[in-house]
């Protein structure tokens, strides 16, 4: 699986409005806390890999059924409000093209963060750094917008898919500086810097 992604810094009020205004469908808010971990055997920060437990609350989501003007953000009220918790375990591979932040991923559920946290340890990986964020979540013609705001570095839009192989990056790639563009965007202003080399580096 490979996640195609494309970020920029970006005043998130401001895109927020643009997607209303395009009809998007607001998913979920999220409080998401990822703790990176450094190798024993080699150092993440020479290969552009990345390794990380994150736990993540939902603080609103929008279920099913809700009215039109609800799910596109027309609205203050949160239909379901909630502090569900969970967490994930995930490795991803080094940048694939020049174009974009793409990268080869793979993630799991942990039901136990603490016991996969002691077996990373255990191992010989240890804790480097955590980042911390706000995550909204919208989605645009089956593509994910989300509007963060990171605790330290400010706020920022990604525009992400998924393909399955290497084939469908450069089509993924093209949808996502297109949507960019519809939120009056530049796919020139990218960032292909992680959340956590900006932090290391700022």
């Amino acid at each position: 699986m490979y996640e195609v992604e494309l970020k920029v810094p970006a005043s998130t009020e401001a895109v927020r409005e643009r997607l209303i205004a395009l009809d998007a469908i607001r998913r979920d808010t999220r409080h998401q806390r990822d703790i990176y971990y450094d190798a024993p055997h080699r150092t993440f920060a020479e290969t552009d890999e990345a390794l990380r437990i994150r736990h993540e609350t939902v603080l609103d989501v929008q279920r099913e059924g809700s009215d039109d003007e609800d799910r596109r953000g027309g609205s203050d009220a949160r239909d379901g409000e909630t502090d569900e918790t969970s967490a994930a375990i995930t490795y991803k591979g080094p940048l694939v093209e020049a174009a974009s932040k793409t990268r080869e991923e793979y993630e799991t559920a942990v039901s136990e963060p603490a016991a996969a946290a002691g077996i990373l340890e255990g191992l010989g990986f240890e804790p480097a750094a955590t980042v911390e964020k706000r995550r909204e979540r919208w989605s645009i013609d089956d593509v994910t917008v989300t509007l963060d705001t990171v605790t330290d570095l400010g706020e920022f839009v990604e525009v992400e898919l998924a393909v399955v192989d290497a084939a469908g990056i450069e089509q993924a790639r093209e949808r996502a500086i297109a949507t960019l563009d519809r939120l009056g965007l530049d796919a020139a202003d990218q960032l292909r810097t992680s959340y956590l080399e900006l932090l290391e580096n700022d």
